[in-house]
């Protein structure tokens, strides 16, 4: 479980650089010799303060627009949709970095060898390490979510020979900087305008032996035996006074001895890590290669299934490195950036990517990691409404493709194929269902209803009947692809696109199975049965593939990234091979046109397929794409590559290989469904199925030996299987086998571990 590599990251190539993170502070760790470099972020430094941007003239104009649509006049319609509907301003705020700590060592023209820098993702911890003349040097850093500290500990194997400048620095994005002793140093500003956040970063050093002092704003160190550095950051943005935060961080951690702080920060990182075991049969001598060798060899054909688990548990560590319980949900890039201006902002982009940061967190047993986004969702219920309000005059709450720390919800830029989509709060509410699908908490459903049911109320008053008599969304878009027209126009903004179609089903049908759980609101749930059997369903198009628009528009992009015709394939359950199979035939030749065409070319979107391919039972079609994934949209790091690097990849990946390893979307538990022959023999534990259910799986030549499921919340359990299994429990064979469905259906216990075997 470890990345490494056998020389230091470019100081200006982040790519190369190590993620270490807890959820609220990032560090990128590039392993240099003469001058080491950690870039930093915190979670909460972003640009400017919450605004208003909903665009006051929007109701006034939303009638002519749908108007314009229904007689077809695209152009117009887009032309006043971009004046009428744009956000006002058109960006919400963005991420930005928090600098940089540079380590200058003393110049030393010894020769350096045996180089090694690692990042151990079973511990969190990287690990710096290289001989230069007779001296052993060492650096390991980590970032402790119970301390709330970075901690890094500079070593080496003789006396006095450590000695170095420290700077704190972030360009010139800062008010102010000083040495306020001769071991500490602070960094202070505030983002953006004057209502922005207000941040700052400390960093404390603690020798063992040799001097330390400040001159100007840096600290030096000479001679010492060994070094602890402290880092904390924080902002305004959780009511906190900033450097007085800091220092009683500080104070706190090092009071305790280095072991004390990497024991603890090791053991409450492995409480998230260790849920989940992979072992694919692979040569282990591959393994002992660094990982940008392991990256080569991939490219030029061979095999390496170590480097596949690998990956699948770096997903994982991504998760918990950035997105913890308190904290803001994984943006973009997680918790990692670089840039004042980063890519699309580094925002939520909730036309898929956020969704997809959190696919990974309950199947892979990292339930408690999927708080943040909630919690984001409540910050976005209040501007929701207003949004909602202001520009189409419905209740409930609405957001479009994107939000921010505020939880922005007006649209964002002035981009036809992605801005006017009022679909993006409805699909990060579909994870609330989710999280109850597989953790069944009574109390949790009973507060995300109210939530549910708030984004489900907007589209009950926004939804307008078409020529057909159904309901439709209007204005909306197919994020982000553009249709062409027989006559050779081509336009962005229709009617009705399916995707928003299938994410009204499955919020509506959410909705109808919570409220008959909770046993309320009898007239909401019947106006939603109502509602939703007046939604357009997927349908068929010329060449047999899912239509992405209401009518079988061509796409101006065949190849395009998204593939949002596939939302009902995955992540929703409304295209499966057991009930639907004429539509999960043409799903597949949905996913077969867009890579002819030359889709999957962002690391996203590759992961996508790879899920969607496991959804359809297509082990080696996966297999195949996470081959690709890796090769073509993987930086040297791990980190995904859309190009420039979006973490999203990361997670659809782990998400991926765990859906090819089990799947529990139609009721039923399926073993294996998408095992490419490679994975001839392995062994999988501690994945999560719907139902509150944890389950280990072994497999040899492919096929199942034996699976232990672990009971967590007493449900009934389901089983599909066309194989000869039974279930044991206590030494008795429990269930009842359904030949006509193929299932196997037995009562559990809460605790209870029931074994699957051959029979």
């Amino acid at each position: 479980m470890k990345l490494w590599y056998t020389k230091p990251a470019e100081l200006d190539n982040w790519n190369q650089a190590l993620p270490i993170g807890n959820g609220s502070i990032g560090a990128m760790v590039f392993g240099g010799i003469k001058s080491e470099r950690i870039q930093l972020n915190e979670e909460t430094v972003w640009d400017g303060g919450p605004r208003d941007r909903n665009n006051k003239d929007s109701l006034k104009y939303l009638p002519k627009i749908r108007e314009l649509l229904f007689e077809g006049n695209i152009k117009e319609a887009e032309k006043l949709t971009a004046l009428a509907m744009a956000g006002t301003p058109e960006d919400s705020r963005h991420y930005e970095p928090l600098g940089d700590i540079f380590l200058t060592f003393n110049e030393n023209t010894e020769e350096v060898t045996n180089y090694e820098r690692s990042l151990d993702i079973s511990n969190a911890v990287t690990e710096v390490k290289y001989k230069q003349g007779d001296v052993d040097y060492k650096r390991e850093i980590f970032i402790s979510a119970v301390d709330k500290v970075m901690v890094m500990k500079v070593s080496s194997s003789r006396k006095n020979c450590i000695s170095f400048m420290l700077n704190l620095s972030r360009e010139r994005y800062f008010d102010h900087i000083d040495a306020v002793s001769d071991d500490t140093v602070v960094l202070k500003g505030k983002s953006g305008s004057e209502e922005g956040i207000r941040f700052c970063s400390m960093v404390k050093v603690k020798v063992n032996g040799g001097n330390t002092y400040s001159i100007g704003n840096k600290i030096v160190v000479e001679n010492s035996d060994e070094v602890i550095i402290f880092l904390t950051a924080r902002t305004d943005y959780y009511k906190d006074e900033p450097e007085k935060w800091c220092k009683q961080i500080i104070e706190k951690a090092e009071k305790k001895t280095y072991s004390d702080l990497k024991n603890e920060h090791i053991t409450d990182y492995k409480n998230f890590f260790d849920r989940v075991t992979l072992k694919l049969d692979n040569d282990e001598s591959v393994e002992k290669m660094p990982i940008d060798q392991r990256l080569m060899r991939m490219k030029e054909g061979k095999e390496d299934l170590g480097l596949i688990s690998l990956f699948f548990q770096y997903g994982r560590y991504l998760l918990i490195s950035s997105s913890r319980p308190g904290t803001l949900p994984a943006n973009l890039q997680g918790v990692w950036n670089k840039d004042m201006i980063a890519p699309w902002g580094g925002r939520f982009t909730i036309n898929i990517n956020t969704e997809m940061n959190y696919w990974p967190a309950e199947i892979c047993n990292l339930s408690e990691l999927h708080l943040p986004l909630f919690d984001h969702i409540e910050r976005m219920r209040a501007p929701g409404r207003l949004t909602a309000k202001t520009m189409y005059d419905c209740r409930g709450f609405v957001c479009h493709h994107n939000t921010d720390i505020w939880g922005d919800t007006a649209p964002q830029d002035l981009w036809m194929p992605a801005t006017q989509w009022p679909m993006g709060a409805a699909w990060l509410c579909l994870h609330l269902w989710e999280h109850y699908e597989f953790t069944k908490d009574y109390a949790f459903l009973e507060k995300a209803y109210d939530t549910m049911k708030e984004s489900a109320l907007f589209f009950v008053d926004f939804l307008i009947e078409n020529e057909k008599g159904q309901l439709v969304t209007c204005p909306s878009v197919s994020p982000e692809n553009t249709y062409s027209l027989p006559n050779g126009q081509t336009g962005c903004i229709c009617i009705g696109p399916s995707m928003d179609s299938q994410i009204l089903f499955a919020l509506f049908s959410n909705c109808i199975n919570a409220s008959n759980i909770l046993d309320c609101d009898y007239e909401f749930r019947d106006k939603l049965h109502e509602l939703r059997d007046r939604l357009p369903k997927p349908a068929i198009g010329k060449y047999g593939q899912i239509q992405e628009w209401a009518e079988d528009y061509d796409e101006v992009e065949p190849g395009h990234r998204h593939i949002s015709q596939l939302f009902a394939l995955h992540p929703s359950n409304q295209i499966n091979l057991q009930k639907t199979p004429e539509l999960a035939a043409a799903a597949k030749k949905t996913i077969e046109r867009r890579l002819t065409y030359g889709g999957g070319h962002t690391g996203w979107s590759r992961a996508w397929i790879i899920n969607m391919w496991a959804r359809l039972d297509e082990g080696d079609l996966a297999y195949k794409n996470i081959k690709a994934l890796l090769t073509k949209s993987t930086l040297p790091n791990l980190l995904d590559n859309h190009p420039p690097f979006q973490i999203d990849g990361n997670f659809g990946g782990c998400s991926g290989v765990a859906e090819m390893l089990l799947q529990s979307h139609t009721e039923a538990i399926k073993f294996l469904p998408a095992l490419p022959k490679e994975w001839k023999g392995g062994e999988v534990k501690g994945l999560c199925a719907r139902g509150g259910f944890e389950i280990d799986i072994i497999w040899s030549d492919c096929n199942l030996i034996k699976s232990t499921i672990l009971s967590k919340a007493g449900q009934p359990c389901k089983i599909y299987s066309k194989d000869n299994i039974k279930v044991v429990c206590n030494n008795q064979s429990v269930g009842s086998y359904d030949e006509e469905k193929s299932l196997i259906i037995f009562d559990t216990k809460v605790g209870e571990k029931y074994e699957v075997i051959k029979g």
